[in-house]
């Protein structure tokens, strides 16, 4: 009887860690697919593996065009170097040859192995705020925007003593915004256009330097403590976080990201990345130049959201040029850029997903 009780036990022990093995499987299979990740059977063996992607044609070719364009007409030297690469992908597009026929035009797909190995790219999104500001503070627009100071032996402070008035009184400051959060998330997106609401057209505040310290991630931070799940973490989820709080718990949040930047003014002027380039929405991409250089030219397959930000099973292609860097972007990761505004920001604070992509090139 006793043997019996035995492997009763032990038959029903083996049965939940079955049923916990799958929940977990189904559990983890729902959260993959919510980012939309597309896992393989193999991992590829390189970074960058040729490849010959079974895709639809790029749903934005206009818009690809445009931003070569760009590139042709304000960065002289960027089309010159690529030139052959840019040229090639104009007779791929012209000769409609589908996503698997670069080797028609002379050049290779060469699929990026992903965070994981398995092919899945992390796909951030970012976009240009308009910010409200006032040249002059005032009790609600308190929070400065500062210019770079000019360059000095010493090392520039920290946020926390930018915070606590380090910069004050040495006319750094361009700007006043209403919103320390807002303020943060223009550091984090590289530019915004500026409007002083006062009838006057925008000002486009571009990248101006930084300060020197360490990057820390704020999302990894909140997720530390509990403040975020991590498979909700976006910067929407930041700014809906910070709705709720005091700008003293808003400020012991953003002083652990020691690094602070800076900006420059420029009346009329496009959204410009890294490489000087005017952006094209949808067209462009921020990546790590180390694996990603400056000018290259990326096939993505890009997960679709929803207005709600939900993933549910739409993907598109597009054709996209790699024209900016981010802090935050290392590896196998692009920030795609969605455009300028409110609706661009929702839709940008929402990406956290995967996406396969290809590098094109000879």
């Amino acid at each position: 009887m006793k043997e019996n009780n035995r492997h009763y036990r032990i038959y029903i022990v083996c049965i939940l860690f079955v049923l916990t093995v799958l929940t977990g499987c189904q559990s983890n299979a729902k959260r993959q697919f919510k980012q939309g990740q597309l896992y393989k059977d193999g991992k590829l063996s390189s970074p960058l593996n040729v490849s010959h992607p079974d895709l639809g044609i790029p749903v934005n070719i206009t818009d690809y065009v445009l931003q070569v364009n760009k590139i042709k007409s304000t960065s002289p030297s960027l089309y010159r170097k690529n030139e052959h690469i840019y040229k090639a992908i104009d007779n791929w597009i012209n000769r409609s040859l589908g996503a698997d026929e670069f080797n028609k035009v002379g050049l290779n797909s060469y699929e990026m192995a992903g965070q994981d190995g398995y092919g899945n790219v992390h796909l951030t999104g970012y976009y240009t705020p308009v910010i409200k500001a006032r040249h002059q503070p005032n009790a609600e627009f308190k929070y400065p925007i500062y210019k770079m100071p000019a360059k000095t032996s010493g090392r520039l402070p920290n946020r926390e003593q930018i915070y606590n008035g380090a910069l004050a009184g040495k006319g750094l400051e361009i700007a006043y915004s209403n919103s320390l959060m807002d303020n943060f998330i223009m550091e984090v997106q590289g530019s915004a256009y500026i409007d002083f609401e006062d009838g006057t057209p925008l000002v486009f505040f571009c990248y101006g330097g930084k300060n020197g310290h360490g990057y820390s991630s704020i999302g990894r931070l909140l997720v530390e403590q509990g403040e975020i799940d991590k498979d909700k973490m976006s910067i929407q989820a930041i700014k809906d976080w910070a709705k709720n709080k005091s700008e003293k718990q808003v400020k012991a949040l953003l002083i652990q990201n020691r690094s602070f930047v800076f900006f420059k003014p420029q009346p009329n002027a496009e959204v410009k990345g890294a490489a000087a380039v005017p952006l094209v929405a949808n067209a462009s991409v921020a990546s790590d130049k180390s694996l990603i250089p400056i000018g290259s030219v990326v096939l993505v397959d890009v997960p679709l959201l929803d207005d709600d930000g939900q993933y549910r099973g739409r993907r598109e292609t597009r054709l996209m040029v790699a024209l900016d860097v981010g802090g935050a972007i290392k590896g196998q990761h692009f920030d795609l850029y969605l455009g300028i505004g409110d609706k661009p920001g929702k839709l940008a604070g929402y990406y956290n997903h995967y996406g396969r992509a290809w590098v094109i090139k000879p």
